[in-house]
């Protein structure tokens, strides 16, 4: 079934990132024929240099974290320092271990992986160091990188996050730039290990996607933790040297480090693929598609990074999922954008679904919210964590918009996203047993007081 044998594919997928290998299996497991063309690795960024690796160093600063903290827990545990070496053969040999399930995945489902960079050169065909992969359809999932901005060189100790996952050693002070997801997590990490951590946000707010209120309590937070910020002034350049950098802000203000790490977004990864050449619909380098995924071009769909609105691996998975489904027929329902959960993986953790309050307000006029404190949490007690569940509802009708903030609120976001998606009311929830104690009881507990019928709140 080789592209050299001449032979026409269902399906031709360019990238097998999140996107794209989601595309690839659930295309096979309905019975089509796939080819699946990646440049790099199977897996693409989310697992080698973005999702895993940095949650896998999040989780080695929770525990770097309770090791310092652990006589608040009664226990005497002797924390000396943070070997990265060992943190880092940790986070390499869980990629290695989802790299190979992924890649046997692959294979037990017949996809034919095309090792290669491949190139869109008609409308149904890629092709991948002279030879092509006709397709009766064609799937771009080609991903993206870490943005710059114009002038700022990548170098030295100017530096994004796949540099920063590889460092063997741990900084003594870092300046990051941009308060985003990506920023606020590695600032996280890095103080966890020890490092003094400056953030420069050009936006009023850290995490300035979420709901305003989440903002502000991942700032106080971070105050406590002793991660300073400088919010609302742009970044004006930086110079750097043999042992360090000076970072300036347009404002004048200047931070020295060790070095700064550039976490201002990320583009779709699109030039030089073909796209454009073959018709397609571009803008500022993403690729447009109508709600079905579905480029302007006939048989030509774009999943993941490269089409425009959230930047998220699973994102990716269920837009993979959905092209492949309408491919082969099944007509499944459009990923709806709004009701794709958000989580950012610092500590505490902010975790989201829906509309923000003021968002709410802008396409509803009025709205009913409610915050439930975890101090009135016995497992959030338990952890030593600070946060709240806020929840946002049309007035009189269901819940549009869950934000949490607080340690572990990652896993509490699917209950969420259940709440969003199904357009549930307050007394539908209330009407559910939370389990005692757990950090879940929370939106349990928000949803009694939003019905009116508090427990361990006020009204």
């Amino acid at each position: 079934m080789a592209g050299a044998a001449g032979q026409e594919y269902d399906v031709v997928i360019l990238g097998g990132g999140s996107g794209g290998y989601a595309a690839a299996l659930r295309a096979a497991e309905l019975g089509l024929s796939v080819a699946l063309v990646e440049k790099d690795l199977l897996g693409g960024t989310c697992l080698h240099r973005g999702c895993i690796p940095t949650k896998a160093l999040l989780h080695a600063a929770e525990v770097a974290d309770t090791a310092r903290e652990s006589e608040t827990f009664g226990v005497r545990a002797s924390f000396d320092s943070v070997d990265m070496a060992g943190v880092n053969k940790y986070k390499d040999g869980i990629i290695s271990r989802l790299h190979k399930g992924l890649q046997g995945l692959v294979k037990s489902r017949k996809v034919e992986l095309v090792a290669g960079t491949g190139k869109l050169v008609a409308k149904n065909t890629v092709e991948v160091d002279g030879t092509r992969y006709v397709g009766k359809n064609v799937v771009l999932a080609s991903g993206s990188y870490s943005r710059s901005l114009p002038g700022l060189e990548i170098g030295g100790r100017v530096m994004t996050s796949e540099q920063a996952l590889a460092l063997d050693t741990v900084p003594e002070r870092v300046v990051v730039l941009g308060g985003g997801v990506i920023g606020v997590e590695f600032a996280s990490v890095w103080r966890s290990f020890g490092a003094d951590v400056t953030i420069v946000e050009a936006l009023p707010h850290l995490v300035p996607l979420e709901d305003e209120a989440a903002s502000k309590a991942l700032e106080r937070a971070f105050r406590k933790r002793g991660i300073t910020f400088s919010l609302g002034v742009r970044f004006a350049g930086v110079e750097q040297s043999d042992t360090g950098v000076v970072v300036k802000l347009e404002d004048g203000k200047t931070f020295e480090a060790d070095l700064m790490l550039v976490a201002v977004g990320r583009g779709p990864n699109t030039a030089g693929l073909g796209y454009e050449e073959q018709g397609i619909t571009m803008d500022r380098g993403f690729v447009l598609t109508d709600e079905r995924l579905r480029t302007n071009v006939e048989g030509v769909y774009a999943v993941g990074d490269i089409v425009p609105g959230l930047q998220l691996a699973h994102r990716g998975f269920a837009q993979g999922i959905f092209v492949a489904e309408d491919i082969a027929g099944l007509d499944p329902k459009p990923v709806d954008e709004l009701g794709i959960p958000k989580v950012t993986y610092c500590e505490p953790e902010v975790a989201s679904v829906g509309l923000t309050e003021a968002k709410a307000r802008e396409k509803y006029g009025d709205v009913d919210v409610l915050e439930y404190n975890l101090g009135g949490n016995g497992k959030s007690q338990i952890l030593g964590t600070t946060g709240f569940v806020k929840l946002v509802r049309q007035k009189d009708g269901p819940v549009v918009g869950v934000h949490m903030v607080g340690s572990r609120m990652s896993e509490q976001v699917g209950e969420a996203q259940l709440i969003v998606n199904w357009e549930a009311y307050p007394q539908d929830v209330a009407e559910l047993v939370h389990t005692h104690p757990t950090q879940n009881e929370a939106v349990g507990e928000a949803f009694l007081a939003l019905a009116g019928k508090p427990l361990h709140s006020h009204a």
